[in-house]
């Protein structure tokens, strides 16, 4: 018997599931944003200073205050936003930084800055001054007497005694050429800056023979002022001069054995500003009184303001002479020997 019936032959249909869409994307962008902007809040509230708080805190209470405030932004590239209290709608907000404060800083960091740069400059000064000794065969003979080191008040220069080169005549400011040699090599080299100077004598402590008003003290101090006039005829500006002074034997640079030839020496010091001031004192505020009637700063020599004609270029024989003309002769001390 046949079998008539139909076969039936189910197909199923299979089909790819549909797109879900990309809104899960929106929402992590929303939170790694929002993230973003809570750290980079915490970051800008741990470096900011308490003020620029204070400021931005008042931005937000009364954004009407800072309208005409110089700025319309909170934080401006420029600057701190500012506030305006005349213009604000709540009069409590009215605290800002104290000026003199911020002043002071400003100040004491211009300070700090100007001192590194001066130091700088005397650093350089005197590497070019070594150069210059080592690179002088005149001088180069001279240089276990010669000491360049920087202070608190700036570029000493020390020129020594030895014991078979004096700087000057036996008991006398007459200046030797050697030494008058090493000082204008040098003053060309020192007026480069615009530092002054303050020039020391000393002596050692060998006492002068007899009780005349002649001794150490007045020594001293002649021979400071020869070796000013010795860099001022190498062409320093006699104004750059701050002090001349003699220390006789008061400070001696070799205290365990006060006659020791080291002990005669000449100190030039290389000023810086703030050694300037407290030296001047009082008395740097009041420059127009060291001036003539005419206005022409007063000469140390006491001369008039009107400007004297260029002076001809003096041969060495004849500089020597200049330099030495209030020296007369030797004053006698009490036991042979160089002071």
């Amino acid at each position: 018997m046949e079998n008539n019936q139909p076969i039936i032959v189910k197909r199923v249909k299979r089909f790819d599931a549909g797109h879900h869409g990309g809104a899960w994307k929106i929402a992590f962008a929303d939170f790694a944003t929002a993230m973003m902007a809570f750290f980079l809040v915490l970051w800008l509230l741990s470096t900011a200073t308490p003020e620029q708080k204070l400021a931005i805190a008042g931005y937000f209470k009364d954004p009407i205050g800072f309208s005409e405030s110089g700025t319309p932004y909170i934080i401006d590239l420029g600057g701190s936003p500012q506030l305006a209290p005349e213009k604000t709608i709540n009069p409590e907000v009215k605290s800002e930084p104290t000026p003199d404060t911020s002043l002071q800083l400003d100040k004491d960091k211009v300070e700090t800055m100007a001192e590194q740069v001066e130091r700088e400059r005397l650093e350089l000064l005197l590497q070019e001054l070594q150069n210059k000794v080592e690179e002088n065969p005149q001088l180069q003979k001279f240089k276990d007497q010669i000491l360049f080191e920087i202070t608190q008040d700036g570029l000493r220069i020390q020129i020594m005694d030895a014991e078979n080169r004096p700087m000057f005549d036996l008991g006398s400011a007459r200046l030797q050429p050697y030494f008058e040699d090493i000082l204008l090599a040098m003053a060309d080299t020192i007026k480069a800056v615009p530092n002054k100077i303050s020039i020391s004598g000393h002596t050692d402590a060998k006492p002068f023979a007899g009780t005349g008003d002649f001794g150490n003290w007045e020594l001293s101090a002649n021979r400071a002022n020869a070796a000013r006039r010795a860099l001022v005829a190498g062409g320093y500006p006699d104004t750059q001069v701050a002090r001349v002074v003699g220390y006789a034997s008061s400070s001696l640079f070799d205290r365990a054995n006060p006659f020791n030839p080291v002990n005669r020496r000449i100190d030039i010091i290389v000023l810086t500003k703030k050694a300037q001031r407290a030296m001047e004192g009082e008395q740097a505020p009041a420059a127009p009184d060291s001036t003539q009637p005419g206005g022409a700063p007063a000469s140390p020599s006491g001369s008039s303001g009107a400007t004297a004609p260029e002076p001809e270029p003096l041969q060495p024989h004849e500089l020597r002479q200049k330099l030495n003309i209030f020296e007369d002769g030797v004053l006698k001390m009490d036991e042979p020997g160089k002071r």
